[in-house]
């Protein structure tokens, strides 16, 4: 679908002459665009999403846990540089709308937010190196430890999202309604996942029994939601806020393994390609007890291996469930993309698995 980017921009603060906006980035559920300006000579760039509303019902909500994140990390950095004015730490800026509203409305009822591109630093969707795993999940982990003293609950702007007995549930259902007729080419994947049936609920009934602490967290850190620094190399600023919200720190660090060990793309179709690299594992966790070690209990510590498994298997549940109700929640681009993305996840749920006591013996000696 196009839309009329000059137009939105126009009714955000943003000075210039609007030169051009392109797609950009990989992800799965907003439209994302750059965009380009000349403000006096010189050269601007913005970030503008469309906010996927059918994924986001109360977009105006998640809105308001933005600016509240942005804004408390962005008067941490603040007093940081004041101590310490060569600090890379950044955080995404806002840019609000002219009525001064942080999103804009377009005629079709399109939801639109506009934030500051931040210059000098890019993603990478596979890890390269052990040294940018270590940085991306200090970032990750320091983000949580800013977050830690954050006053208030945020909104839930997706209920349940790592609720894994809520998402199996959801699978069970449709299997038994087969929208799309595609159950008969599932069976193994199917077996897989319930064979795991009671790991699903650990997490959530050690919250449920008071010996997990919710906290504010990413809930969908993919190693390209953060930014590392061109010139430093250390992960400097976290991005896709969208799920911000209430949950437990192992839903961030499950999500990093499941992203970060593999050195095959989320939708290889040879699962041979796909393993969960100890050293990849090894750099994660050093990083991220380096971030967010300082207010992380050893119970919350011990159970850090065992969130790997279990948000890749979460995942790997999801991207079964939309393949079997057709397509109706990740972006695809071939009629078996989905049932792919779930593939790669159970395979790399079997290579944790393996390596699993390796894991947690590691764990052990850094907690």
């Amino acid at each position: 679908m196009k839309y009329d980017l000059n137009n939105v921009m126009s009714q955000f603060s943003v000075y210039g002459e609007y030169l051009i906006g392109v797609p950009y980035g990989t992800g799965h559920i907003n439209d994302t665009f750059q965009v380009t300006f000349d403000q006096g000579g010189t050269i601007v760039h913005y970030i503008l999403q469309r906010v996927n509303t059918n994924v986001f019902r109360k977009p105006e909500e998640l809105m308001e846990n933005f600016v509240r994140v942005t804004g408390h990390i962005g008067r941490k950095i603040r007093e940081e540089r004041k101590l310490h004015p060569e600090t890379r730490h950044r955080t995404l800026e806002v840019v609000p709308a002219r009525d001064g509203k942080p999103f804009v409305r377009d005629a079709a009822g399109n939801f639109f937010r506009c934030y500051v591109f931040v210059e000098n630093a890019r993603t990478y969707d596979i890890l390269e190196t052990t040294d940018q795993a270590y940085q991306a999940a200090a970032a990750f982990g320091r983000f949580q430890a800013d977050l830690a003293d954050l006053d208030g609950r945020l909104h839930e702007t997706i209920p349940n999202f790592h609720n894994t007995p809520s998402r199996l549930a959801a699978l069970e259902q449709a299997v038994k309604e087969d929208r799309a007729g595609r159950l008969k080419q599932v069976a193994p994947e199917l077996d897989f996942i319930l064979a795991r049936r009671d790991e699903t609920s650990r997490l959530i009934d050690l919250q449920a029994a008071g010996e997990l602490t919710e906290r504010t967290t990413h809930n969908d850190t993919k190693l390209n939601n953060v930014l590392i620094d061109d010139l430093t190399g250390t992960g400097c600023c976290v991005i896709d806020l969208d799920t911000i919200m209430p949950g437990l720190p192992h839903y961030d660090f499950g999500d990093m393994v499941r992203t970060g060990t593999s050195p095959a793309a989320e939708d290889e179709t040879n699962l041979d390609l796909v393993t969960m690299r100890f050293p990849m594992f090894e750099a994660l966790l050093r990083g991220y007890l380096a971030g967010a070690g300082s207010f992380l209990n050893p119970l919350e510590k011990s159970l850090l291996p065992f969130s790997g498994k279990l948000i890749t298997l979460e995942i790997g549940i999801r991207f079964l469930t939309d393949y079997l109700e057709g397509d109706v929640y990740f972006k695809t681009r071939r009629p078996e993309h989905n049932l792919d993305r779930c593939r790669t996840q159970l395979k790399l749920v079997q290579s944790i698995e393996e390596q699993y006591d390796a894991m947690r013996k590691l764990t052990d000696s850094l907690s």
